[in-house]
């Protein structure tokens, strides 16, 4: 009776979601503080519930309960036990439990970690993330249940995708999912301060925190994301502009313009709309990923369903979501303008211009994105639109971000001295200039985009570490670093790393596709690949062919590597690459077909400072979760603001 009994566990959380939505926010327009004193017991309880129903999910997996129709199809005799655990959230309804229970998560750490904060606007927060996790819930209990029965029990089930079965899978969807779902919280803030008409940089200050966790577990997924697509995939790439890595990529791009909008709306009081309608869009994009994953009206090897019903339920919940939200904007517009002026050349301008290319590169992601949709309502064909648009369009624009990055932090707030700032950053200009000078003398076969690569990653790292030493020099020295600045230092550090990795590795790759027969040796980037022969050894859940190739340089036995060829028990092929890693170079060899004669095809790359680029992500992330750690965001301040009238949630949707 246990997944009976999780599906009972959903009901009751459905429930509490119910009366954590409804009866704190009317409490807050009525002033009843009773009906505000509800929210923190509806969020503890339905937490409760749905952590239980995940955690009888596990169960049934762990115990290879195949009378639940969801285990069979992702599980079976033969899966290794450290399988069955990610395989819980491997297909759709498992994943939207996860993230129903990490939506959960975040709203009892809001709950628990806010208490400082006035009590209205929490149950104004609450009472959001309450509706949101209703909607959720509907959802899984009326369109995606986990706990169907499948009588009599099958003997067996079928097994979970190859390409999931793999320990990036116990990590990735969680942390990506805490991204999307995080934004959740800035999206509450936002709609509690239209809701309560408290439009001051109050509610930002507090909303911060939350934002910038958010966007740290955002960065953490996707980087994980893509370096698991580069060692699981076979194909030596790390992005592919796929519809799904796109749906998790244009919140984070949109999300790195909040982040910086509530920047200028706390200390400034400048950008207000900026930062509500990012707040919104965010979270909006989050739940477009979630519906382009789910619905199938998009191809992608990470896509978990293909059912029009679910589709439908997500796509009426966004819209419910983004028009609701925007209707509440509008309704409050004319109070939302305000701030302190500021000059042509000001802090406030860059940012500005950071805000507009982010948000028109988001736009250019979405269009690329859901074009072959639109072409097929306009009865055009369904023309798919893949890297060459995507690699074209997006460096074009980020390249003013990327220019303005090292000014950001020496340009002062309302006005600043150009001539002054221009002198802080000569050395950056120098360094960057001297740099792809020697790239162009050293490398002559390099490409432009390589040359590019090397004179960005020192402007943007020698800028930052210009602003670090500045403030080493002259700031006070229990005020040389606070956690927001030190954030903003590894971060914008870490985006160096990561162009780094992007433009000299993609600039300076050898990629060769061999036909390779045993003894026989291939060279590439100057150094020597022999292939010993394949042979066949076992897994615990597959059959596989595995090559042995020896790489030398020279004489010097660099390393032995052994791709495979691998045959699940479901008879589903995968191949697993073989990858010698290092900080400025990886060898990464993936084994093909056999060819007939004991030949083999065999792909081989050698790909310089491939790693920087997940070491930038890892930069970003810790940024993220340095900033989020500054103590004044905990800090209660109220403004001398007066504020709006609050609006009746009848008015609100009305």
């Amino acid at each position: 009776m246990l997944p009976e009994l999780g599906q009972f566990a959903l009901i009751l959380a459905l429930l509490l979601s119910i009366v954590q939505c409804a009866l704190p926010i009317w409490g807050a327009w009525r002033g009843n503080t009773t009906l505000i004193g509800i929210a923190r017991p509806a969020v503890a309880g339905q937490a409760v519930f749905v952590a239980m129903a995940f955690a009888i999910l596990t169960y049934a997996f762990v115990t290879q309960d195949f009378s639940v129709t969801y285990v069979a199809s992702n599980s079976n005799l033969a899966l290794p036990w450290y399988y069955r655990f990610p395989a819980v959230w491997g297909a759709h309804e498992g994943s939207l439990l996860l993230w129903i229970l990490i939506l959960n998560v975040w709203s009892v750490a809001v709950a628990a970690f806010s208490r400082h904060l006035p009590d209205a606007l929490m149950a104004r927060v609450l009472g959001v993330l309450g509706f949101i996790s209703c909607g959720f819930l509907l959802f899984t209990i009326l369109t995606s249940n986990p706990f169907l029965r499948h009588l009599p029990a099958l003997p067996n089930g079928s097994d979970l995708n190859p390409i999931l079965q793999d320990p990036g899978l116990i990590v990735h969807p969680p942390m990506l999912y805490m991204g999307y779902v995080g934004f959740s919280v800035a999206f509450a803030f936002a709609i509690a301060a239209l809701l309560g008409g408290e439009l001051d940089g109050a509610w930002v200050r507090w909303a911060r925190p939350w934002t910038n966790v958010a966007w740290a577990f955002l960065t953490l997924g996707i980087t994980l994301g893509s370096w698991w697509a580069y060692y699981v995939l076979g194909w030596g790439g790390w992005w592919f502009w796929d519809p799904v890595e796109n749906a998790s990529f244009m919140p984070w791009l949109v999300g790195t313009a909040l982040i910086h909008s509530q920047a200028v709306t706390e200390k400034r009081g400048s950008f207000r709309a900026w930062t509500l309608l990012l707040s919104i869009f965010a979270f909006s994009l989050s739940l477009l990923g979630t519906f382009l994953v789910r619905s199938g009206v998009l191809t992608s090897v990470h896509a978990f369903a293909s059912d029009p019903r679910r589709g439908i339920f997500i796509l009426v919940l966004l819209g419910v979501v983004v028009g609701g939200s925007l209707l509440l904007y509008a309704l409050r517009a004319p109070k939302v303008a305000g701030g302190k002026p500021f000059r042509l050349f000001s802090r406030e301008t860059l940012l500005l211009v950071n805000n507009l290319m982010f948000v028109c590169a988001a736009a250019m992601v979405l269009l690329g994105t859901l074009y072959p949709l639109v072409g097929d309502a306009l009865g055009i064909g369904r023309i798919s639109v893949g890297p060459p648009y995507f690699g074209f369009v997006f460096p074009l624009l980020m390249l003013p971000v990327v220019l303005a990055i090292p000014f950001g932090p020496f340009v002062h707030w309302a006005a600043a001295d150009w001539r002054a700032t221009w002198r802080s950053l000569r050395p950056a200009v120098i360094l960057a200039i001297a740099a792809a000078l020697v790239a162009v003398l050293l490398f002559p076969h390099l490409s432009t985009r390589g040359i590019l690569g090397v004179a960005a990653t020192l402007w943007v790292g020698a800028g930052i570490v210009l602003y670090a030493l500045k403030r080493w020099r002259e700031a006070p020295a229990g005020r040389r670093y606070t956690p927001e600045m030190l954030g903003m230092i590894l971060a914008h550090f870490g985006l160096a790393l990561f162009l780094a990795g992007v433009l000299v590795s993609e600039s300076t790759s050898v990629e060769r596709d061999v036909s390779f027969t045993p003894n026989q040796v291939q060279q590439a980037a100057g150094l020597d690949f022999r292939f010993t022969g394949v042979t066949r050894v076992r897994g615990p859940n597959y059959l596989a062919d595995q090559g042995t190739v020896e790489v030398r340089d020279g004489t010097r036995l660099i390393a032995t590597m052994h791709p495979q060829k691998r045959q699940y028990d479901g008879q589903q092929m995968q191949s697993v690459a073989a990858i010698k890693g290092g900080v400025f170079r990886d060898l990464y060899v993936a084994l093909g077909d056999p060819l007939g004669n004991d030949a083999w095809a065999v792909r081989i790359y050698v790909k310089p400072f491939v790693r920087w680029i997940w070491f930038g992500g890892l930069f970003m992330l810790f940024g993220g979760l340095t900033a989020a750690a500054d103590k004044r965001f905990r800090a209660h301040r109220v403004e001398a603001d007066a504020p709006a009238p609050a609006i009746a949630p009848a008015q609100a949707v009305a």
